[in-house]
C-alpha cells in the first residue's frame, strides 16, 4: 500500500566517533568519555543527511507542513542521555542539530530603535535540548542500577553456550595479548571483556597511527565478532517483555507518545530527535521482531546510525495512520527500509501500540517493578532515608521531619481548598516530558488531551 505523504519522525541517533568506553561488565555503567571531532562530523552528516531527506522541499519525504528554514520549536523536541557517555552523546546532539537545522542570516529581529541584530555565526539556530538523566528518568538507561538485568548479565555469561564461546576464542585472545597491554584476558573473564576488549582496539585503530600500522589483518573483525556476540545476548530477550529487552522497552515510553502527539492534528510537534548510545537499537530489533528478517542487525551498530519512524497517512478513504521504519547504520549508508512484526508493509500505528503496550516500561515506578527494586529501596539513585551516623542526632533529625511534614501539610491542605486539586510529582510520572494540555483536531472532532 502507498502512503506517500510524511506528516511526522521519529529519529533515534545513535552518538558519533569518542574516546574509548570502559565498561563494568556486570553493571554495564560506563566511564566517561568525550567525544572526538570526527564523532561531531558523523553527527553533522547525520544531521545534513536528515535535512536533506525531511525538510527539503524537493524531497519526496519531506514531512509536511514543517518550517524548514527557521526552527520552530514548536514543531522540534529533542531528548539527550547524559548518563554513561553522557558528554559525548550530548555533543553529538548539538552536531546533529547543527546540521539539521544550519546557520540562517534571516535569525535575526529588528529592535524598537530599528536596529536589525543578527544571531551569532552568522545566524546560528540555538535549539534547546531535553537533557535524560538516569537520576531522575530511565526512559534512556534503564539498564543500569537495576538488579534484574544484572542478574540476566550474569546468567548470559556463565550459560553453556557462552563459556564454549569463551573456549573457542582463547587462541585469539592469546594472540590479542600484545596490543591490549596489561588489560586481563583471563578465561574467567574473557566472555565479560569481550565488549571493552574490542572497544579498546576499535579506539586505537581509529586515533592512533602506530597501533594501526602494527595490528594485524582480521584482529579488528575478530574482536567486532565477540563484541556483537556478548552485546546482542546482554541487550535481548526471548519475551518482549523479557528483562534483556529494557533498553527499548523504556525508550518505547518517549517514542510512542511522540507518535500519538505527531497523528493528532492539532499538535504542533513533527519532528522527535532522541540521541542515545547503542543499546536501545539491539533491543529494539528483537523485540519488535526486526531482526527475523534483518539477522544482520543482531550486532552493534555503526557511530553515528540512526533509526527513522516516519508517520504516514493513507489516502481517502482509508485516512489512516501508518509506520514505516527506516535504519542508517552508521555514517556512510542511506536509509534502508525494515520491517517490525513480520510485515513486509507499512503498519498500523494503532497495531504497533497494540503490540507492544504491554511490554512498554511508562514511568518510574514501572522501572523499578521490572528491575525487582521493592518501593523501600534505593531506586531513582536515592538513598533510602538520611543518617548522620550518631543514633541521637538521628532521632533529633526524626522529631525535625516529623514537624516538617505536619507543617507541609498544613500549607498543602489550604492549598487544596483555594484550587480543589493540586497534581503531585514522584515516580508515577510519565518517562518522557512534562505532562502539558493541548487542543488537538482528529478528523472533524475537537478534545482536549492530556499528556
Amino acid at each position: 500500500m502507498s502512503h506517500p505523504e510524511v506528516h511526522g519522525v521519529v529519529i533515534v541517533a545513535r552518538n558519533g566517533d569518542r574516546t574509548e568506553c570502559y565498561q563494568d561488565p556486570i553493571t554495564q555503567k560506563s566511564d566517561y568519555t568525550q567525544s572526538t571531532p570526527l564523532g561531531e562530523v558523523q553527527a553533522h552528516q547525520l544531521g545534513t543527511y536528515l535535512r536533506n531527506l525531511y525538510l527539503n522541499p524537493n524531497s519526496p519525504s519531506r514531512i509536511r507542513g514543517i518550517h524548514s528554514d527557521l526552527v520552530d520549536l514548536k514543531e522540534v523536541h529533542v531528548r539527550v542521555k547524559v548518563g554513561g557517555e553522557g558528554a559525548s552523546v550530548f555533543d553529538s546532539a548539538t552536531a546533529l542539530l547543527q546540521g539539521l537545522f544550519p546557520p540562517n542570516p534571516a535569525n535575526k529581529i529588528t529592535l524598537a530603535n530599528e536596529t536589525t541584530v543578527m544571531a551569532p555565526l552568522n545566524g546560528y539556530q540555538y535549539i534547546p535540548v531535553e537533557t535524560v538523566e538516569p537520576s531522575n528518568d530511565r526512559s534512556l538507561e534503564p539498564w543500569t542500577d537495576c538488579p534484574a538485568f544484572e542478574k540476566h548479565v550474569q546468567d548470559v555469561q556463565n550459560s553453556a553456550e557462552f563459556k564454549e564461546v569463551s573456549r573457542n576464542a582463547q587462541p585469539f585472545f592469546n594472540a590479542l595479548r600484545d596490543f591490549v597491554f596489561g588489560r586481563e584476558l583471563s578465561m574467567e573473564n574473557m566472555a565479560s571483556s569481550f565488549y571493552n576488549v574490542w572497544d579498546y582496539v576499535n579506539s586505537e585503530l581509529i586515533h592512533n597511527k602506530t597501533y594501526a600500522h602494527r595490528l594485524p589483518p582480521t584482529f579488528i573483525e575478530q574482536a567486532r565478532g565477540y563484541a556483537n556476540l556478548r552485546e546482542d545476548a546482554i541487550y535481548s530477550d526471548k519475551a518482549m517483555a523479557g528483562i534483556g529487552n529494557i533498553a527499548s522497552r523504556a525508550a518505547l515510553s518517549s517514542i510512542l507518545k511522540a507518535l500519538q502527539r505527531i497523528a493528532f492534528n492539532g499538535d504542533p510537534l513533527q519532528l522527535m530527535v532522541i540521541e542515545t548510545t547503542y543499546q536501545p537499537f539491539i533491543s529494539f530489533f528483537h523485540q519488535t521482531g526486526v531482526i527475523d528478517s534483518h539477522p544482520e542487525l543482531k550486532a552493534i551498530p555503526d557511530f553515528g546510525s540512526a533509526l527513522a519512524i516516519e508517520l504516514r497517512r493513507a489516502p481517502p478513504p482509508d485516512a489512516r495512520d501508518f509506520l514505516r521504519f527506516k535504519f542508517r547504520n552508521g555514517s556512510n549508508e542511506d536509509f534502508r527500509t525494515i520491517h517490525v512484526f513480520k510485515h513486509h508493509e507499512d503498519i498500523p500505528v494503532t497495531e504497533f501500540i497494540y503490540r507492544l503496550e504491554n511490554s512498554v516500561i511508562d514511568s518510574n515506578r514501572e522501572w523499578a517493578q521490572a528491575c525487582g527494586i521493592s518501593s523501600g529501596s534505593t531506586w531513582l539513585g536515592l538513598p533510602e532515608r538520611a543518617t548522620t551516623g550518631s543514633k541521637l542526632a538521628d532521632a533529633s533529625l526524626g522529631v525535625f521531619l516529623a514537624m516538617l511534614a505536619m507543617l507541609m501539610m498544613f500549607f498543602v491542605g489550604k492549598a487544596i481548598r483555594r484550587r480543589r486539586s493540586v497534581r503531585l510529582s514522584g515516580p508515577e510520572d510519565r518517562l518522557s516530558a512534562a505532562p502539558t494540555e493541548v487542543v488537538v483536531q482528529l478528523r472533524d472532532e475537537k478534545a482536549r488531551v492530556p499528556y
